[in-house]
């Protein structure tokens, strides 16, 4: 009990803090860029490695444990464990990420699911226009769809060659490079297809909607 009581105490915190960050506009340096011809967006640094952020939890999710539903605003919905996950066709991407925390990291090597091979089966309904992750930890975020239905966008499970591991979302996480980082979901759950949107936990708390690094979107 003391350790969820510690973790609980830890999280608010965590969140308390990053919530300050935005009533300050912590990082911003009020510029902007074209993404066609700069590729370090404002107010970014590059890193070798990939910092560890999380809200206090890493689920533990087993390949027994893996669930990913596709539903809502869907003709089709879908429920796969793991082996139907990977039976879908698999695709390779090389590209950057973005943290809100001011780190990028350039060429990374992505393997798993496009989005649009999701939507493909899941045959969204007309009426849909947003996507809300759910995430085994709890934690929500929300992007357009046609924010997710794009070539670049994948549901990853290995990175530079390997298994992506449980402290950056594996077994299978969202990546969509475009934006910064914490619309790219840890440990999805559930991607539920919308027709109003629906802002996320961080979306809530002071970050910006749309999440654009080249806009400089950290707050809104």
């Amino acid at each position: 009990m003391a350790e969820d009581g510690e973790v609980g105490a830890g999280r608010e915190k965590l969140v308390a803090r990053k919530q300050e960050w935005a009533r300050e506009g912590r990082l911003l340096t009020g510029t902007t860029a074209d993404p066609a011809r700069v590729r370090l967006p404002p107010g970014q640094r590059l890193v070798r490695d990939w910092p560890v952020l999380d809200l206090g939890v890493q689920p533990d999710v087993t390949a027994q444990k893996f669930r990913l539903d596709v539903d809502g605003a869907v003709a089709r919905p879908l429920s796969l464990d793991l082996d139907a996950f990977m039976a879908l066709p698999q695709a390779e991407s090389v590209a950057d990420m973005h943290c809100v925390t001011q780190w990028s990291r350039y060429d990374n090597r992505w393997q798993g699911v496009a989005a649009r091979t999701l939507l493909e089966q899941a045959m969204p309904k007309p009426e849909a226009q947003h996507v809300v992750f759910h995430a085994h930890d709890g934690y929500t975020t929300n992007v357009r769809l046609d924010q997710f239905d794009q070539p670049d966008v994948f549901l990853v499970h290995r990175w530079n060659g390997a298994p992506i591991p449980r402290q950056h979302g594996g077994p299978v996480r969202v990546m969509i490079p475009r934006l910064y980082l914490w619309k790219s979901a840890k440990w999805v759950r559930r991607i539920e297809l919308v027709v109003q949107d629906r802002p996320g936990f961080w979306e809530t708390r002071g970050y910006h909607n749309n999440a654009d690094p080249w806009r400089e979107e950290r707050y809104g």
